[in-house]
């Protein structure tokens, strides 16, 4: 891929992802894979005027040992100097960008109900701190062409530089990097901000998901919710835009207003093993039914985490016609295919998604409805046929997807 190109995704991570402040820290958390295009990164974060940029470097095959040697005690640890770090992070507010390159295969073999068990006794140890930044400070998830990523994308290019070069090809397209990066997102987030506008005005309390696949699921929604989409605000005014690409916009739904079920429409990366072909069936809201064709195992760990693992914290609205989808790629990865098509997300909710939130304790956004998790896992169920109305306070039915596409 031309350097050009590479570094004017490099800027738009930097400018449009992260949005970095002028005397901001910055954290960029990457794999192994392609130091070059990080390095790119940093210095378009110092050209926006960073004012220290730290790479926090990764390697699955190594995370993959330490998942299958180390006692669960072990992996459960956090020491010291790494709560330190947190507290640290927590006060100074560093802008974050993770690079995602890594093989959706990468961490087979390893045995979920520990790894499961050590995340759900470290989670308190860390959740303090992550309250503590919520809707405080920028990031930005983008992606790297991971050479076992591309492979796994790519399986009939013999040729793993032929393979890495598609997938770059294939993200700078779906991520509307091509061209005029920047530009292309402010329109983009102009569109986005326009859906929302719309959907806010209608004034939703249901909304009702059916596919010819099974799908039959009916979703409560809080009076004070509210659509967003595209850029985010931090409670200090700074715009950014957390996922490049996207093509959702969403809300978070009232926690035990869930009834119904509803099936997977693409495979679910989860902790490096894949899930495929399950359904998941809810009754006042919780999962009480769930099986998979492969991986029925990680999912029913990913449920049980905690209490409240098997609700839901997310409805997206994703037309079918999007780039992604239209590129005819499965990527294997949550950030793209959550982007392909409608999505759910069980776990953490948004409390940004609440009108005013800025001013509710958190005790109170609770109360409101908007769920509490350590996991926020997306999940795809956008078809060609999916149809999606919703049902507006004075009980009128609005069409909001007809055939997998916008119908407002």
């Amino acid at each position: 891929m031309k350097k050009t190109v590479l570094k004017n995704y490099a800027k738009l991570i930097a400018k449009t992802g992260v949005n970095v402040k002028s005397g901001q820290d910055v954290i960029i958390r990457a794999e192994l894979d392609q130091p070059e295009f990080v390095a790119y990164v940093a210095e378009e974060c110092y050209r926006a005027g960073a004012r220290n940029v730290r790479v926090e470097w990764s390697h699955q095959p190594v995370s993959r040992l330490n998942a299958i040697y180390q006692s669960e005690d072990t992996l459960a640890e956090v020491a010291p100097w790494q709560e330190e770090k947190l507290r640290d992070q927590s006060l100074s507010l560093p802008a974050v960008i993770y690079l995602e390159s890594a093989d959706p295969d990468g961490m087979n073999g390893v045995d979920a109900h520990k790894v499961s068990s050590a995340s759900m006794r470290r989670f308190p140890k860390i959740k303090p701190y992550r309250d503590a930044m919520e809707n405080k400070y920028q990031w930005c998830i983008a992606a790297v062409a991971g050479k076992n990523w591309a492979k796994k994308v790519f399986p009939k290019e013999k040729n793993a530089q032929a393979a890495e070069e598609k997938l770059w090809e294939a993200i700078l397209r779906c991520s509307r990097a091509e061209g005029n990066p920047i530009g292309n997102w402010n329109e983009h987030n102009k569109n986005l901000s326009e859906r929302c506008r719309i959907l806010n005005g209608l004034h939703l309390k249901k909304l009702f998901y059916r596919s010819s696949n099974g799908t039959d699921l009916t979703v409560g929604l809080m009076p004070e919710g509210v659509f967003a989409g595209g850029g985010e605000t931090t409670l200090s005014g700074r715009y950014f835009n957390p996922n490049i690409p996207s093509e959702e916009v969403f809300t978070t739904p009232r926690r035990g207003l869930a009834e119904g079920v509803v099936y997977s429409t693409k495979p679910l990366s989860y902790q490096g093993q894949l899930i495929e072909n399950f359904h998941l069936r809810f009754a006042d809201g919780k999962v009480t039914e769930a099986a998979a064709e492969k991986g029925e195992e990680v999912l029913k760990k990913m449920l049980a985490m905690d209490e409240g693992a098997s609700y839901l914290g997310e409805c997206a609205l994703v037309p079918f016609d999007s780039p992604i989808n239209e590129s005819g790629l499965l990527f294997y990865n949550t950030l793209f295919d959550e982007n392909a098509s409608c999505h759910l997300a069980l776990g953490r909710g948004f409390s940004m998604c609440v009108k005013g939130y800025e001013n509710y304790s958190d005790e109170k956004i609770k109360e409101l409805g908007v769920n509490d998790s350590m996991i926020h896992v997306d999940f795809m169920i956008g078809a060609r046929d999916l149809s999606i109305e919703g049902e507006t306070e004075d009980g009128a039915r609005v069409p909001i997807f007809v055939n997998g596409n916008w119908a407002i």
